[in-house]
Order: C-alpha cells, then sequence, then structure tokens
C-alpha cells in the first residue's frame, strides 16, 4: 500500500487532484507545489509516496520510484512490472476518491518526471473521461498501450524546461506527439526557461488551465 497524504479544501469541493512525485523524493514535493497553486481554486488535494526499490540507473540503491529505470530516452527498457504494480496501487486510491463522492470527470491525476510519467500511463489506462491529466518535466512511457481507453476529450497539460539535462525536452514533445496522434487533441504543451524543475509561470499556467478546465464540467 502507498503511504497516502490528504488536504480538503476550506469550501467543499467535487473535485480532486492526486499528485505523484519524481524519482527519489516524496509527497512532500508535491504538497509544496499545491500549496503555491491559487487560494481561490477550490480543490482537494491527495499526495502519494512512491514505493521504496533498487533503482538500476543509480546503482541499484534503494528510493522511492514507481518503477525501476534501466536507460533513459526513447527506446530504452522499461520496467512494465513496476508500472502496472503502480498503476494498481494508484487506481485502489482513485477508487477511494470516486467512493468518497469524487465523479471520475473530477478527478485529476498529476506528477512531475516519473511521477507525471506514471500519471499519462495510468490516466491512458483509465477507460472513460477523467477531469485531466498533468504530466510536468515528463515523458510518456512507451509501454502504454497504442489503444489507449481513456476518453479524448480528457484536457491534458504538459509543461517542460528547456534546459532540463534528465528529461529531455525532445522527449516530452515526442510524447506530446505521441497523444496527439492518438486524438488526444485537447493537449496543451507549455515550455518554460528552466532546468528540471517547475517555474512560477508554470504554477500560474497549470492554474489558469486547471480553472477553466473544472468551470468546463461543472
Amino acid at each position: 500500500m502507498l503511504n497516502v497524504y490528504r488536504t480538503e479544501s476550506r469550501a467543499p469541493s467535487d473535485t480532486c487532484i492526486i499528485w505523484m512525485h519524481g524519482l527519489g523524493a516524496d509527497a512532500s514535493d508535491m504538497q509544496g507545489l499545491a500549496a503555491a497553486l491559487p487560494q481561490g481554486l477550490t480543490v482537494n488535494h491527495v499526495f502519494l509516496d512512491a514505493p521504496v526499490r533498487p533503482v538500476t540507473l543509480n546503482n541499484g540503491q534503494s528510493m522511492r520510484a514507481w518503477f525501476d529505470i534501466m536507460d533513459v530516452g526513447p527506446g530504452s527498457r522499461e520496467d512494465t512490472q513496476g508500472l502496472t504494480q503502480s498503476e494498481s496501487m494508484i487506481r485502489e486510491v482513485m477508487q477511494e476518491e470516486i467512493n468518497r463522492g469524487i465523479a471520475p470527470q473530477n478527478l485529476f491525476l498529476a506528477g512531475f518526471s516519473q511521477g507525471g510519467a506514471m500519471a499519462l500511463f495510468t490516466g491512458l489506462r483509465t477507460e472513460g473521461r477523467l477531469g485531466g491529466v498533468i504530466a510536468l518535466s515528463s515523458w510518456l512511457p512507451e509501454t502504454t498501450p497504442q489503444s489507449s481507453v481513456l476518453s479524448t476529450e480528457t484536457p491534458i497539460f504538459l509543461g517542460l524546461g528547456r534546459y532540463d539535462p534528465l528529461v529531455l525536452p525532445a522527449w516530452t514533445r515526442l510524447s506530446a506527439d505521441m497523444l496527439k496522434a492518438r486524438g488526444y487533441d485537447r493537449l496543451c504543451l507549455r515550455e518554460y526557461a528552466v532546468e528540471h524543475g517547475v517555474c512560477p509561470e508554470e504554477v500560474t499556467d497549470i492554474a489558469h488551465w486547471l480553472r477553466a478546465t473544472i468551470e468546463e464540467t461543472a
């Protein structure tokens, strides 16, 4: 089971964002990002800690990781078992939120770096429509089935750092092209003058995107 941390909005909300952190980090990273969003956004937040596992790319050191990373870049070997195991645990959290009264179309999956890859992987394997998917400095795992069951009406926000040395901008752009080829035309791709991180401008753009997306389904 995953460590799960919930933060509910001051006013009642029927919208929830499930946040997934990057490799070697923990839920507090995403809590900081969510705290930077304007307080006017009436949203519940759920933050997850990834399981601890050895990471091949980091000399087998154990750390919080959604899946093992053997290589980097398009065409690299992927830890399909790790992806699907983490997906299963994330789905349990999604179902818990649905049981708490959140409709699937008001449920967002969001993540940074490896967490963003997990959000995309899980989202595209979710039948029907979600509120949206947010993937920052991230990529679409190539293990994701070509025949995605997620409704193409689901909005997707991709943010990348132009100078990112870890998740190269070209990889995120390629992921955007792959998503568009699958029919996800409601995709917003934004680029920022940063390395592997999130800047205030990106937080502002996410807030505007969230507000517009939430209002649309209200």
